[in-house]
């Protein structure tokens, strides 16, 4: 993990490095706001600790501006410990709060704390993003694609391939997809499961006359190749 310390106080900024370092990250410092947004643009960091009262760029302004091309955790520090300003820095982006002057063992729990909740974050983002092969996935989005390209499914295609692609080598009746992906009180042909099945190989697959992802097990369903 890396993190980046902004703060125009160089002592300062030394041995918050020193502590985090420490603790096995990688650090990177910047002395004022503008380098502080230069370096989160061009560089691959975890979460900021940066101060309010900087030259050239204050930290709230650095932090709106980071915002707007960036979600890693940002910590404000500041000397001043009114509400009002924590308020500020909140409506600006950040993510906590630490008021000057502050214990090292206290910052470096909330840096453990936000990078844990990042990493949280990431797996959960991750995981609506079904790939395998040629086809994608996103389940929040409710987009699918197919060698990058975008697909258009309709909502019971989508929930289909939803439910196959998570659940690969799982072999489905017709049945059973009716009543998981249609509903238990679904009235309709039970042929209308092969009749999505065709769509979505015509849709999704390289070659539909020889599917590669959505198979048949004869006399059984179907299921996913993975």
């Amino acid at each position: 993990m890396k993190v980046l310390v902004v703060d125009d106080e160089k002592l300062l900024v030394k041995g918050i490095k020193f502590n985090l370092e420490n603790e096995g990250y990688k650090v990177d410092v910047a002395y004022d706001g503008e380098e502080a947004v230069e370096i989160a643009k061009n560089g691959d960091i975890d979460l900021i600790i940066m101060d309010i009262m900087m030259p050239k760029l204050n930290g709230l302004e650095a932090c709106m501006r980071i915002r707007e091309f960036s979600k890693v955790p940002i910590i404000m520090l500041t000397a001043k410990g009114e509400d009002t300003d924590k308020i500020i820095g909140f409506e600006y982006g950040a993510d906590d709060y630490i008021t000057k002057p502050f214990n090292i063992l206290e910052l470096k729990a909330r840096v453990r704390v936000l990078l844990r909740r990042s990493s949280m974050n990431e797996q959960k983002a991750t995981s609506n993003v079904v790939t395998s092969g040629h086809i994608r996935l996103d389940s929040e989005r409710r987009t699918a694609q197919k060698e990058g390209e975008n697909v258009e499914l309709t909502a019971k295609e989508f929930d289909l391939m939803e439910l196959l692609m998570k659940n690969p080598g799982k072999v489905y009746s017709r049945e059973s997809l009716l009543s998981v992906v249609w509903g238990y009180d679904y009235q309709g042909d039970i042929r209308t499961v092969d009749v999505h099945i065709r769509r979505l190989r015509e849709k999704l697959e390289l070659a539909p006359a020889e599917p590669e992802k959505i198979m048949t097990k004869w006399g059984v369903g179907y299921y996913f190749k993975d």
